[in-house]
């Protein structure tokens, strides 16, 4: 943490700042504030900054608009002082700081995910091989191939060979053991499943064997099951196996526990899809309570499928999941403010702003450029001219004035529906920002941030850019 930090900011934004750090006190740093000039912070330029500032002083930091959309390290190497973009909102500097010194790192975990191909016998060696570079950019270590009844599959060691030489780990999961076999001597290091009665043909294969129950609940013959192959001086993975809600869902969670109570040092695995596929609801919440029990009970490894329609992003989901668990759990904490992956309709804080400070700002503004920002109250739409609330944002035409201009038109119809959205959900808006849906949703090209983990800013829209030539 520096010693001294140097904010910089405008002239509407100014009292804000001050009232946001008073607010902070008492810092573990000492703080200058500069009002560089500018009246709208984020219209600060590298220019401006290196012709104002004059000097850094004796500030380690020199903490930007989280909007600003300069040079940080050219700003850096001319004063001789680190310059970093702080968060997009002044609500936010407290979970900033709090943040830099809890040095969030989201980089690591300790699960390992399967992600299930379910008709791989339909598919050509071409056709897996694409889905699979898919399912590993979302974060999957194993591309599980799911073999069909009565479907033969004469592809399945050309398709081995090519996901193994592709970099992909690969399970084969079928009830056909001899389907296990071939897949195992073709190079899959894993096989699913194998049950008591089955054990035999793991000592036909160099694969790890994931067992399960003979029947379903029976726990006392995987404990069997594990004892023998581990006489042997195999290893396996264990999977309980996670019922769907109604069909013994509860019970279920409860062997997983038992499990773990049994054997301390076992290495498990839990399917997730008998919940995620067969719930007709938003996965995320799913994945995060699932995530907590495969975290608590040290599973190490998930099988994911994506067949539903509202599961396509299972992989990326658990993915997101396991790394922000693991950097909690390694701190000591609760799985909060460590990372805003899983945050999707709602955001912690979607509304930073109050009614009266948005009010106070308004009466400041000078100009006839529209301002949009999104309150409890609703939305908020303001310039020199005036200063209008509404719920819904088609109630806020008849008081725009354009005088002809479609391409502003076009800018404030996209921003104004956007700011409906953020209100009726409660996500944070900021104007021209575009919405962040967390993993549920791929950003937009120049938005690729995340923003509990780093403070970029967006590219110029689409009404703000230079025309291109035809």
């Amino acid at each position: 943490m520096p010693g001294h930090v140097l904010f910089l900011t405008g002239t509407l934004a100014l009292p804000r700042l001050h009232r946001t750090l008073d607010a902070m006190a008492p810092l573990p740093f000492a703080t200058t504030v500069v009002d560089i000039g500018v009246k709208v912070a984020a219209l600060m330029t590298t220019e401006i900054i290196s012709r104002r500032l004059g000097s850094a002083g004796d500030a380690e930091l020199v903490l930007l608009p989280g909007r600003f959309r300069g040079d940080p390290e050219r700003l850096g190497a001319q004063f001789g002082v680190r310059f970093e973009r702080g968060p997009e909102d002044l609500a936010d500097l407290p979970e900033f700081f709090g943040r830099r010194s809890r040095g969030v790192e989201l980089s690591g975990h300790d699960c390992r995910i399967f992600a299930e191909i379910i008709d791989a016998p339909q598919c050509s060696v071409e056709a897996i091989l694409a889905k699979a570079a898919a399912l590993a950019a979302d974060g999957a270590e194993v591309i599980d191939l799911g073999c069909l009844p009565d479907l033969a599959f004469p592809h399945l060691e050309e398709t081995v060979q090519a996901l193994r030489c592709a970099g992909h780990g690969v399970s084969i999961d079928s009830a056909d053991p001899a389907e296990l076999r071939r897949g195992a001597a073709a190079g899959a290091q894993y096989v699913l499943s194998l049950t008591e009665d089955s054990l035999s043909l793991a000592d036909e294969i160099d694969a790890t064997p994931v067992v399960i129950p003979s029947r379903p609940g029976d726990l006392p013959s995987l404990y069997r099951a594990i004892e023998t192959l581990a006489a042997k001086g195999r290893r396996c993975l264990a999977d309980p196996i996670l019922d769907p809600i109604h069909f013994g869902f509860t019970a279920s969670l409860v062997r997983y526990a038992a499990l773990r109570d049994r054997f301390p040092d076992q290495d498990m695995l839990m399917g997730i899809g008998n919940v995620t596929e067969l719930t007709d609801a938003d996965t995320t919440g799913i994945t995060a309570t699932l995530m907590g029990v495969v975290s608590e009970l040290a599973i190490r490894n998930v099988l994911a499928v994506q067949v539903s329609p509202h599961c396509r992003r299972a992989v990326r989901e658990f993915d997101a999941a396991r790394r922000q668990f693991f950097a909690a759990r390694a701190q000591g904490a609760a799985p909060q403010r460590f990372g805003a992956g899983l945050l999707c309709l709602r955001d912690r804080r979607p509304f930073p702003t109050t009614p009266d400070e948005i009010a106070a700002l308004a009466a400041q503004v000078r100009d006839a450029n529209y301002r949009i920002e999104v309150a409890e109250d609703g939305i908020h739409l303001y310039n020199r001219d005036g200063h209008h609330v509404a719920a819904d944002a088609m109630s806020l035409y008849p008081v725009l004035t354009l005088d002809g201009d479609t391409g502003h038109a076009f800018y404030l119809g996209a921003e104004l529906a956007r700011a409906e959205v953020a209100w009726q959900l409660g996500k944070r808006y900021v104007q021209d920002g575009g919405l962040d849906w967390g993993v549920a949703a791929d950003r937009p090209p120049g938005r690729d941030r995340d923003p509990g983990t780093s403070h970029g800013f967006a590219a110029a829209g689409p009404t703000r850019r230079p025309p291109q030539p035809d």
